[in-house]
C-alpha cells in the first residue's frame, strides 16, 4: 500500500527502497502515516509532496471513521466508536487525552483534545474538562487517552486521575460512561475492568 501511494509522487524509478526506509523509521504503516511531517521530511527522498499526501491520506482515514460515530448514539454503536478510537490514537508516539462528549441521547456532539503530552504522562484537569462539558451543554463524556509503549494497561495515575473526574462529574450531574485507554493492537475499558 504505501508503495502505491509513493509511486503516486515518484512515477519514475523504485519506490520500494523509500518504502523500507518510512517502514523501518517508524515501525508500521500505520506510524508512517500519523508520523509529523517534520519528521517525515528528516527522511532523504521524502519531500513536502509525499509528507502532503501521506497527511492527506491520515485526515481521511480520520475523517472516514468520525462520520461512523458523528451524530450517531454512541452506545448503540460502540465498535464503531472502539474503531474511530484506534484509528485515531492507537499510533501516535506521544500520550493524547481527548473527551467524547455526549447529549442527553448519548449522542455524540464532540470529540476534543483536551491535552497532549509526553511518551508515558498527559495533563488533565478535571476542572477544565467540567468547564468544557457544561460549555456544549454535554449530559455525558466518554474519556480516552493513548498509551504509546502499545501496553493498554492503566496507570495508578490513570486511575487516580479518572476518579478526580467522575467525582467532579457528579458533582455536576454529567456521567462518565467510561475511560477508554488506547494502545498499538488493543484498549482497554474502565468500565469493562470494574475501574468505574
Amino acid at each position: 500500500m504505501l508503495e502505491l501511494i509513493l509511486f503516486r509522487c515518484l512515477s519514475n524509478g523504485d519506490v520500494k527502497p523509500l518504502a523500507n526506509l518510512l517502514i523501518a523509521t517508524f515501525g508500521d504503516f500505520n506510524r508512517v502515516l500519523s508520523a509529523p511531517i517534520e519528521r517525515l521530511t528528516e527522511l532523504k527522498g521524502v519531500g513536502p509532496e509525499i509528507a502532503f499526501d501521506l497527511k492527506l491520506i491520515e485526515a481521511a482515514t480520520h475523517r472516514m471513521s468520525q462520520g461512523k460515530v458523528l451524530k450517531r448514539p454512541v452506545i448503540s454503536s460502540w465498535d464503531a466508536l472502539l474503531d474511530y478510537c484506534r484509528v485515531s490514537m492507537s499510533h501516535r508516539d506521544t500520550e493524547a487525552f481527548r473527551i467524547l462528549f455526549l447529549d442527553r441521547k448519548n449522542v455524540l456532539i464532540a470529540d476534543e483534545v483536551q491535552g497532549r503530552g509526553t511518551v508515558d504522562h498527559v495533563p488533565v484537569y478535571p476542572r477544565e474538562v467540567i468547564k468544557r462539558a457544561l460549555v456544549l451543554n454535554a449530559s455525558a463524556l466518554i474519556l480516552v487517552h493513548n498509551h504509546p509503549s502499545g501496553d493498554p494497561t492503566p496507570s495508578a495515575a490513570d486511575i487516580d486521575m479518572t476518579a478526580d473526574i467522575v467525582r467532579a462529574c457528579d458533582a455536576v450531574g454529567i456521567t462518565v460512561h467510561d475511560h477508554l485507554i488506547v494502545g498499538k493492537s488493543k484498549e482497554v475499558s474502565f468500565k469493562s475492568e470494574g475501574y468505574l
